[in-house]
């Protein structure tokens, strides 16, 4: 060998040497989460010596997870990570995952010459069985699929897991009777097992083959009589058959059983709830009943109290709604969400002094959730507490990130409401021009800007532009088209106040509003259509018995002037 060559030798030594370390640190960065060093060093250790698969190998996999591929990238990237299981297959996590990376990038053929490589490699290795069979799935081939999945049972014994494979499998090829009798076999290996019974019953019941499967539901429930999934599946089974009697039993033994997981009894007695609410009230008191033994057996399982509470809003006791979710809250207190449901509960009782009780917890324990003022302060509005709808607004606006434009924007729009309502006009319009500062686009507060000009018939001219504009934002809004024909009404364009109106009305689909029925009716009597005007007053007169002007224009059958 001449002096030269040695030198060479030399140098190619020295290089994978300095490339051996460099990757030790890259391994050493990857560690510790700094993924760009790890990135960096990779490719360092690579370009010193690009013979080494090993370092091609992740550095083509950092590239695949970590780039926008092209295609020819992506082959490159590829490219590197196959020559290393080519070089090295038995590197059985490397070899795994490029087998992982074919099959997720759908190149089936390659991922099938991989999973094939190790189970030949790898033969007691039955996750990568598992891998050969669902990639021969992958590619159609399903008998083969099966094929690997009888040669682990024969090793591992059966199992629902694999036989649910296989019936996939036959049923991906419309092969019910294979299906069924992978069922069978499973059954047959162990026919004690309550399990196996309870998954060929469900078989038989996704299959509509009712009466078979009922009876191995009933096998599992002759092994095990405490076994509460057999109860929910045999209610499964009376419920397609519609067969309410029984299917309620069996929704109650499920429920009242010990042994089925507090997820799935809350899962199931949703749903109960939702059928026994479109039954008769027996159904709702059976549905009562299992509440009460639920809650003897979970006192302190806050999900139950809450479905109960929801269960009770829709019966309308909102008494013992609130009771519910008060538990609830003595478990979380410091929830934010649940406050706000207590607090609306006793608003739809009519129990403001609760309400608001709950609205001053809620800010006790969530002193800056901002959500929190913006649901509360309207909720003072509604009631006429102006003043301290006034106060709440005012403490969310210096808690509130003044660079959120459309947060700053909403509630500077919410206090002009509230400032129109205690008639100070000046401050109202005052806080809808800040609030279109903020957001230009808030639609929200252009109508009620509009409309409260309107209605203190102030620049009636602006009040158009903006009622415009939101009309233009949302043109199928009622509310918006409400305003504009009030706007126009106001105006004396009769005939155009019209053309919105009835706009209005169509696309109200049939929300009752006393606001609305009454502009339709001034609006009609207007342009001369008078009996059509006392039928709309009139609704609006039934949704707002104690309007003193709705009544004069009943009573006299015409208009009347605020």
């Amino acid at each position: 060998m001449t002096a030269g060559a040695k030198k060479n030798d030399s140098n190619a030594e020295e290089l994978q040497r300095k490339s051996h370390y460099v990757f030790l640190e890259a391994m050493r960065k990857k560690a510790i989460g700094e993924f760009d060093s790890y990135y960096e060093l990779l490719r360092y250790a690579y370009n010193l010596d690009t013979a080494n698969t090993a370092i091609g190998y992740y550095l083509g996999y950092m590239s695949l997870v970590s780039e926008d591929n092209t295609a020819e990238k992506l082959e490159t990237n590829l490219s590197l990570m196959r020559k290393h299981f080519d070089s090295v297959p038995e590197d059985q996590y490397e070899s795994a995952m490029y087998g992982n990376v074919c099959n997720k990038l759908r190149r089936n053929d390659e991922a099938l010459r991989v999973w094939s490589r190790l189970v030949g490699l790898f033969p007691s290795n039955v996750n990568f069985k598992y891998k050969l069979a669902d990639t021969y799935a992958a590619k159609g081939n399903f008998k083969q699929a099966i094929a690997i999945y009888d040669s682990i049972e024969v090793n591992e014994g059966m199992s629902i897991p694999i036989t649910l494979r296989k019936v996939n499998y036959h049923m991906a090829y419309n092969d019910t009777a294979g299906s069924i009798d992978e069922g069978l076999r499973l059954v047959k290996s162990a026919p004690a097992n309550v399990d196996y019974n309870l998954f060929m019953g469900n078989m038989y019941l996704q299959f509509s083959e009712h009466d078979s499967a009922m009876l191995y539901f009933d096998k599992a429930l002759e092994i095990d009589p405490n076994n509460g999934y057999a109860y929910l599946y045999k209610a499964d089974y009376y419920k397609l058959a519609g067969d309410s009697v029984n299917y309620d039993k069996q929704i109650y033994n499920a429920l009242i059983n010990k042994n089925i997981e507090i997820d799935q009894k809350i899962s199931v007695l949703t749903d109960y709830v939702r059928e026994s609410l479109r039954d008769t009230i027996m159904a709702s008191e059976r549905a009562e009943n299992l509440f009460s033994v639920l809650i003897d057996q979970h006192p302190h399982e806050s999900a139950i109290h809450d479905l109960y509470s929801q269960y009770l809003v829709t019966v309308k006791d909102y008494g013992g709604a609130a009771e519910q979710l008060g538990y609830v809250l003595d478990l979380e207190p410091a929830n934010a969400e649940n406050w706000k449901k207590l607090m609306l509960i006793n608003l739809m009782d009519e129990n403001y002094e609760e309400a608001f009780k709950a609205a001053d917890k809620a800010l006790e324990y969530n002193p800056d959730n901002i959500e929190l003022y913006q649901y509360i302060a309207p909720a003072y509005y509604q009631i006429e507490e102006y003043d301290k709808a006034i106060a709440t607004y005012a403490v969310a606006m210096e808690k509130a990130d003044t660079t959120d434009s459309e947060l700053m924007s909403s509630l500077a729009s919410g206090l002009g409401d509230v400032y129109f309502m205690k008639k100070d006009t000046l401050k109202a319009f005052e806080q809808y021009e800040k609030a279109l500062e903020y957001n230009p686009g808030n639609i929200m507060a252009m109508n009620n800007y509009a409309y409260f000009l309107a209605e203190s018939g102030q620049d009636l001219d602006k009040a158009e532009r903006l009622s415009g504009m939101s009309v233009k934002y949302e043109p199928e809004n009622p509310t918006y088209l409400d305003t504009y024909a009030w706007i126009y009404f106001k105006k004396g364009e009769y005939s155009l106040a019209l053309t919105y109106m009835k706009a209005a009305i169509a696309n109200s689909d049939g929300e009752q509003s006393a606001e609305l029925y009454e502009h339709y009716g001034d609006i009609l009597f207007m342009n001369g259509f008078h009996e059509e005007a006392l039928p709309n007053w009139e609704k609006a007169l039934e949704l707002n018995p104690d309007s003193e002007i709705l009544q004069r224009k009943v009573k006299h059958k015409t208009f009347f002037f605020k």
